[in-house]
Order: C-alpha cells, then sequence, then structure tokens
C-alpha cells in the first residue's frame, strides 16, 4: 500500500506540474515551437518587455490585484473581529452562510449579477459610462473577502481570550489593544489572507471580463483577446515570470508561518518553566 500510495503521487504531482515545466521550457525556446526545442534563448523575454500593450494590461492587474488586496484584507480583518465577538450562535451560523457565498457561487452569476448592478447604479445617477476600474476594484474586493475572512476567523478563535482584556487592564484603549496583542496573533492569517486575495485578484478572469470598461484591460482579459488571433511564446515568459513570483510569496508565507509557530511554542515554554518556579 505504501509503495502504491507513492506512486499515485508521483503521477499526481507529474500530472499537476508537467504543464507548468514545459511552459517554462518553451519560454525559453528559439523558436515558435511547440513541440521542438530548437535551442536557448531570452528572445521571448526581451519580446515581452518590447509589447507596450501586454505590459501595460500586466500594469493595471498588479494595480487592481494590491489595491484589491489591501482594501479587502483590512475590511476583512476587521469582518472577522466582528464574527468572532458574536455570542448569537443563530446570528453567527447566519453571517458564515452569507460570507461562504461568494465562494460557493459561479463566477459567471457573480459577474453577470454584478455588472447588472452596476449598469442600473451608473444609469441611476446619470453617468456616461457605468464600468470602469472602481467597478472592477469593488467586484474584486466582493470575491476576495471570503478568502480573508477564512483565513483571520480561525487564527482568532485559536487566540487566547483574555489577551486585549489584559492589554486594556493595562491602560491600552481598545484600538490600542487591537494593534499590540490580538493583530501580532493573528498577523499569520492576515498575511496568508493578503497573499490569497492578491492572488485570486490577479487570476481572475470571468467577473473582470464582465465588470471591466473599455478603458482598462487586465492580463487575462488581454490573453483572451490574443486567443482570436494566436499566443506568442512571449506570454510563455510572462506566465514564467508570474509563476516565480507566485512561489516566492508562498515560500515567504510559509517560512512566516514556521517562524510563528517557534515563536508561539518557545512563550509557551517560558510561562510554563516560570509557573514552574513559582510552584
Amino acid at each position: 500500500m505504501k509503495r502504491a500510495s507513492k506512486i499515485y503521487t508521483a503521477l499526481m504531482m507529474i500530472f499537476l506540474f508537467a504543464p507548468i515545466a514545459i511552459l517554462v521550457v518553451f519560454s525559453f525556446n528559439d523558436a515558435k515551437s511547440l513541440s521542438v526545442f530548437s535551442g536557448f534563448s531570452l528572445h521571448w523575454y526581451r519580446e515581452l518587455f518590447r509589447d507596450a500593450e501586454t505590459l501595460k494590461a500586466v500594469r493595471n492587474t498588479l494595480v487592481l490585484a494590491v489595491s484589491a488586496a489591501l482594501i479587502s484584507t483590512a475590511m476583512g480583518t476587521a469582518a472577522a473581529v466582528g464574527i468572532n465577538r458574536l455570542r448569537n450562535k443563530v446570528l453567527r451560523q447566519v453571517m458564515d452562510s452569507v460570507t461562504n457565498i461568494p465562494m460557493i457561487n459561479p463566477d459567471i452569476i457573480t459577474g453577470i449579477s454584478l455588472m447588472l448592478m452596476f449598469v442600473f447604479v451608473g444609469r441611476l445617477f446619470g453617468a456616461a459610462t457605468s464600468l470602469n476600474f472602481g467597478t472592477m476594484l469593488i467586484a474584486h474586493i466582493t470575491f476576495c473577502l471570503p478568502y480573508v475572512i477564512l483565513q483571520v476567523l480561525p487564527k482568532l478563535q485559536q487566540m487566547d481570550k483574555s489577551l486585549p482584556e489584559a492589554a486594556m487592564d493595562l491602560g491600552c484603549t481598545p484600538f490600542r489593544a487591537f494593534l499590540k496583542a490580538v493583530l501580532p496573533e493573528i498577523m499569520p492569517g492576515v498575511i496568508t489572507g493578503l497573499i490569497m486575495a492578491f492572488t485570486l485578484s490577479l487570476d481572475d478572469f470571468v467577473i473582470s471580463y464582465f465588470t471591466s470598461g473599455n478603458g482598462f484591460q487586465t492580463l487575462p482579459i488581454r490573453i483572451y483577446n490574443m486567443t482570436k488571433k494566436t499566443v506568442t511564446p512571449k506570454m510563455y515568459a510572462l506566465a514564467t515570470i508570474i509563476f516565480f513570483v507566485i512561489l516566492t510569496l508562498l515560500l515567504v508565507s510559509n517560512l512566516y508561518d514556521e517562524d510563528e509557530v517557534q515563536r508561539r511554542r518557545a512563550a509557551r515554554q517560558i510561562r510554563k518553566a516560570s509557573k514552574e518556579e513559582k510552584t
């Protein structure tokens, strides 16, 4: 059984990462061929940095992803704190269910419903155009929020409930107690939620397609428009760069979590030793 499980795991890893490996290899191909590697070259990386439209789409995508990640992380952290303080079990279950709706709702339904809402509100206020950067930002915050809450809420539930009370007993205001006592304890969840929101916003196509205006194009929409003609290997180069950037963010997040676990373990050992000395 152990051997079979190892073979199954290896096959799954190959199935998941073989396409990415092929993408990375052929981003350095000297020719346009998708089946024959004719030689190592940085030609397509140079072509990528000469493509003004693609670089503009990358910039738009990064601005949108960073803005959505930061705003949804701040709002999601505040929402998680509020949900964690609810004492009514029924109300808390309702809030949990409402929070999960954007995650389980199909993207196409979310995109179409948001588009209709933005068009309705825009016409209600007589706006010349209803869809723009602002509508895309609101849409991205909408589907990123539940993932941030999902990462922060468990950290709040694991935290010692007496920490903010102890901080306020020592003279802190409630907000300062949150910054000094609560936030450091839940920071791993906040960082994970931030990275998840950033990657989800960076990757989104369906919701962006329905809520984007004519003057703002993200990278997924740019690539979709290119598929109507042809996708050149410079897109492989761009995908390779994005893959390694996301991989770096994940490694940093995991290292931060490991450091946080070690710090907490050391703090528990110190508290345990101090209790033993008192007894």
